[in-house]
């Protein structure tokens, strides 16, 4: 069997939480989470701390500045970008403090090239996505950036496993064309499944460590997944519609972060939490045996819209269920 790069019966979370303390966020974070901690984001803290900005932050060569409340390809780099770095800077910070001798997998999230995509404008208007070549850039561009954020967390973490989040909710709209125009009148081309394909492996093979690829949107490409290369795929269950391609992906040896604890809103005990995982385990047709080692238990996305109340329960409920899951 396939081994995978965390401990069995693991949980974690998605990435985001509310607020804007990033102290309390991580000790949060390694105190509810302890097998499979995270690095916190808050994007309560404004620009720079929201995906699209800390993902473009990673971009080298390539700055980004904000313009009429959206983030667009820069001249040069300015204020920011700097303020984008300075934010990060203080997440590794409390991140390298609380996780001081930590010898576990530890978590990173990032944008993904097609979010980005899809997401930045270039100075003339549209989006990187209307040009190929700049897709090219990007997706380079952001390559070699995460290739040295994850040395620079493993040099403040020695003693951990590195596991890279890219978080693409765009992917599904990419791949079909749902893109929209800046007129919003249209929809950009969609991308060939086999070139979606090819720039999340261009990113996922330069960073040296495994990859989760996470969309909390319906209709996810597994396949596309699959042939990224990626060590698992993070999903929202409750937006699950079709369940062959996901066991295909499982059986070929994909991993599983199961977003089975509501993100907001109500909250879920971690035996409803264990049980919705499980009735899906079963439903796709594999043996609860290697339930715990290939699958790790999530909230549904993000959690930056919940209260801490329900953060605390959520992320508990989550260890909670993997640990129930770990038992059969």
């Amino acid at each position: 069997m396939t081994e995978f790069p965390w401990p069995a019966g693991s949980a974690t979370g998605v990435g985001s939480l509310p607020g804007t303390d990033v102290a309390e966020a991580q000790r949060l974070i390694f105190g509810e989470l302890p097998d499979l901690p995270h690095l916190a984001e808050l994007p309560d803290r404004g620009p720079g701390a929201d995906l699209i900005g800390r993902g473009a932050g990673f971009l080298v060569d390539m700055p980004v500045q904000l313009y009429a409340g959206r983030w667009q390809v820069a001249p040069r780099p300015g204020r920011d970008l700097r303020r984008t770095a300075d934010l990060l800077e203080r997440d590794l910070d409390q991140a390298t403090e609380r996780g001081d001798g930590f010898a576990g997998t530890f978590k990173i999230q990032a944008a993904g090239p097609w979010t980005l995509a899809a997401s930045l404008d270039l100075p003339i208007g549209g989006r990187l996505l209307r040009d190929p070549g700049a897709v090219r850039d990007v997706t380079d561009s952001l390559a070699e950036g995460l290739r040295r954020h994850v040395a620079e967390v493993r040099k403040r973490l020695p003693r951990a496993t590195v596991l890279l989040q890219m978080d693409e909710p765009m992917l599904p709209s990419v791949v079909e064309g749902r893109v929209p125009t800046e007129s919003g009148l249209g929809t950009y081309r969609p991308v060939v499944a086999a070139d979606a394909a090819a720039a999340l492996r261009t990113v996922v093979q330069a960073v040296g460590v495994p990859v989760v690829l996470h969309s909390c949107a319906p209709r996810v490409p597994l396949s596309v997944v699959r042939d990224a290369t990626a060590t698992a795929v993070a999903l929202d269950l409750a937006l699950l519609t079709e369940l062959d391609p996901l066991g295909e992906a499982i059986d070929a040896g994909l991993g599983l972060f199961a977003g089975a604890a509501p993100a907001t809103g109500t909250t879920a005990s971690s035996a409803e939490v264990a049980t919705t995982v499980r009735t899906l385990w079963r439903r796709l047709g594999f043996s609860d045996a290697r339930l715990a080692a290939q699958v790790v238990v999530t909230p549904a996305c993000g959690m930056a819209g919940a209260t801490m109340p329900h953060v605390r329960s959520a992320l508990g409920a989550c260890r909670d269920a993997g640990r129930r899951l770990s038992e059969h």
